[in-house]
C-alpha cells in the first residue's frame, strides 16, 4: 500500500461484457443496432444468460480513467458499489489486477452488479444494453476516509450525480480530500447530465468545491448556455484552479488563472471513440498529480486518448507509460 495515492476515482462500478453476435440475436431481443439503452434487472439477466462467450472487465467512466492512470504508472484507487455476486467478483478482481486499491464493501442485498452488455455484430457495430443496478447505491458510508486522506486528487464522474446519496458521497469525498491538502476533480460526463443538473453543477463551482473540472466542448457550452467556446472557458476558469476542455480532433484547451494552453490532438487512426474522454482525463490527472505543466499534462492526455481510440474498447492496449516516454522524448 502506497503512502500516497495520485488519484482516487469515484463512480459507477460497471462490468463491461463484450460479446460477438449476429443481427438475428439483436432482432430476437428487439434491439436497435448501434444504440445504447438502459435496461432493467430482468432484461439484464436474460440477455446476459443468452449471450455468447464474452470478455468481462471492470468498466464505467471513472474506472476507465483509473485504468489509464495505472497504465501510466500512477498510484490509484477506486470507490464504487457492486453486489456480492458473480459480476461483482469480476469487477473487484479486474480493477485490483490493474494495481488499483478497491475496498468498497459489496452490497449484500438489493439490485445485482451493474453491467453494460456490448454486442458486436460482424459489421463492427456495437449495441449496448446498460443496467445500472448496485452502483447507484453508493452513499456517504462508502466514502473511505483513510484512502482519501492519502490522495493527491479525487476524481468524480457526473454520470453518478443522479442518486441523492451519491451526491452526498461526492461532497463528503471532496471535503475530506481538500481538507487534507488534496484536490477535487469532477467531470461533467455528458451534455444530458449538464442539462439535468446545470444549476447544481454551477453551485459546486460557485461554492469552490471543485478544483479541477473536465468537460468537452458541448458540455461546457451547455453549462453556461452559450455557443461561444472561448467565453465558456473564461467563465469556468474563473471558478476553478484548472479547467480541462476537450474538442475531439481539435485537441484540448487547459486553463489555469490567466494561462491558456492549447494541445493539438495526437495523430492516430480512429477505430472506436469509446473511452477517449476517460483516457484524456487519465493523462491529464497523472500529469497534474506529478506537478507537470499544463502543456505536459495535456500532451499526456492527448497521447492516452489517441491510443484508446485506435482500437475497440475503452481500455489501453499498450503500456501508456512507455508510449508517453517514447512520444514526449521523440
Amino acid at each position: 500500500m502506497a503512502d500516497t495515492i495520485d488519484v482516487v476515482g469515484i463512480g459507477n462500478a460497471i462490468v463491461d461484457v463484450i460479446s460477438r453476435t449476429d443481427d438475428a440475436f439483436l432482432k430476437k431481443h428487439a434491439m436497435d443496432k448501434g444504440a445504447m439503452i438502459l435496461i432493467d434487472a430482468d432484461q439484464a439477466e436474460t440477455i446476459y444468460a443468452q449471450m455468447g462467450p464474452g470478455v468481462e472487465s471492470s468498466g464505467g467512466s471513472a474506472a476507465n480513467t483509473i485504468a489509464g492512470i495505472a497504465s501510466l504508472g500512477g498510484a490509484c484507487g477506486f470507490i464504487g458499489k457492486v453486489r456480492d455476486d458473480q459480476l461483482g467478483n469480476v469487477f473487484t478482481h479486474d480493477i485490483r489486477s490493474l494495481g488499483a486499491e478497491f475496498t468498497t464493501p459489496a452490497a449484500t442485498d438489493g439490485p445485482p452488479t451493474a453491467r453494460c452488455l456490448v454486442l458486436v455484430t460482424p459489421d463492427g457495430q456495437r449495441t449496448m444494453n446498460t443496467f445500472l443496478g448496485a452502483c447507484q447505491g453508493l452513499g456517504p458510508d462508502d466514502v473511505e476516509e483513510a484512502m482519501l486522506k492519502r490522495a493527491k486528487i479525487v476524481y468524480m464522474e457526473g454520470y453518478l450525480w443522479d442518486p441523492p446519496a451519491a451526491k452526498d458521497a461526492f461532497v463528503k469525498a471532496m471535503d475530506i480530500t481538500r481538507k487534507n491538502g488534496g484536490k477535487a476533480a469532477f467531470t461533467l460526463s455528458d451534455s444530458f447530465c449538464v442539462d439535468r443538473y446545470r444549476s447544481e453543477f454551477q453551485a459546486l463551482l460557485n461554492d469552490g468545491k471543485i478544483d479541477i473540472l473536465f468537460a468537452n466542448e458541448a458540455e461546457l457550452k451547455s453549462l453556461y448556455e452559450t455557443d461561444d467556446f472561448d467565453a465558456a472557458v473564461e467563465q469556468v476558469a474563473a471558478k476553478v484552479e484548472v479547467a480541462v476542455c476537450t474538442r475531439s480532433e481539435k485537441g484540448g484547451t487547459l486553463a489555469r488563472g490567466s494561462e491558456r494552453v492549447h494541445v493539438p490532438a495526437e495523430p492516430t487512426t480512429v477505430e472506436d471513440t469509446t473511452g477517449a474522454g476517460d483516457l484524456y482525463a487519465a493523462g491529464v490527472l497523472t500529469g497534474l498529480s506529478r506537478g507537470l505543466s499544463l502543456e505536459a499534462a495535456g500532451r499526456m492526455g492527448a497521447i492516452a486518448a489517441a491510443e484508446v481510440i485506435s482500437h475497440l474498447g475503452p481500455r489501453p492496449e499498450h503500456d501508456l507509460k512507455k508510449l508517453v516516454a517514447q512520444k514526449i522524448s521523440a
